[in-house]
């Protein structure tokens, strides 16, 4: 990989941190135990996800553990009485992670086999994108997703989509509505109704 791919991986990465982050800075006291789009799941419960994933990658990129390794490390409530700090910390472990020397070039271990690096960041890239838009429509917040950020997600999920709704954590597919815009097709392709 060249380093021109790496770095714009990483700002892309970096953007839809911030993207989230975002929104997580805008939940008020009271929607904490709001619906989100994600069946059974309220706003703390959709944050706590995004953060127990961000907590994944320094030991999976950083330390080259495997799953085993980690275990129940992040399972349960990592947001403590501060979501918004705990997401804050989080993603900032996440961002670090990804940005250290070499960190795309190597192997993460995850349940579904060895990945690249590389692949992993971009994989945390399309839940990072997917999942504000999850948090602004339980918020109320601005459900407009960054075009570049969108498209990165489309190339990324498509192969896969189909596959996503038999892992049982994905809604199936919804057809989009005709003349539907990049991000409506991406929602729909991950079972959203925009």
């Amino acid at each position: 990989m060249s380093t021109m791919d790496g770095s714009r991986l990483l700002r892309r990465h970096g953007r839809a941190l911030d993207l989230f982050t975002e929104r997580v800075h805008t939940v008020r006291a009271d929607q904490w135990d709001a619906p989100t789009p994600c069946a059974d799941w309220t706003v703390r419960d959709l944050v706590n996800h995004l953060a127990a994933e961000q907590l994944w990658v320094p030991p999976l990129v950083r330390d080259g553990a495997a799953i085993e390794e980690v275990g129940d490390t992040f399972e349960g409530d990592m947001l403590g009485r501060d979501p918004v700090a705990s997401w804050d910390t989080a993603a900032e472990a996440s961002r670090t992670a990804f940005e250290a020397p070499g960190a795309l070039e190597r192997t993460v271990h995850l349940s579904y086999g060895d990945t690249p690096a590389r692949d992993y960041c971009a994989q945390m890239i399309t839940d990072l994108v997917v999942h504000s838009w999850d948090l602004a429509r339980a918020i109320g917040a601005d459900e407009r997703l960054p075009d570049d950020l969108v498209a990165a997600a489309v190339r990324e999920v498509t192969p896969y989509a189909a596959e996503l709704s038999k892992s049982g954590l994905f809604a199936p597919a919804v057809q989009p509505p005709p003349g539907a815009d990049v991000q409506t097709k991406l929602l729909c392709l991950l079972g959203r109704t925009p």
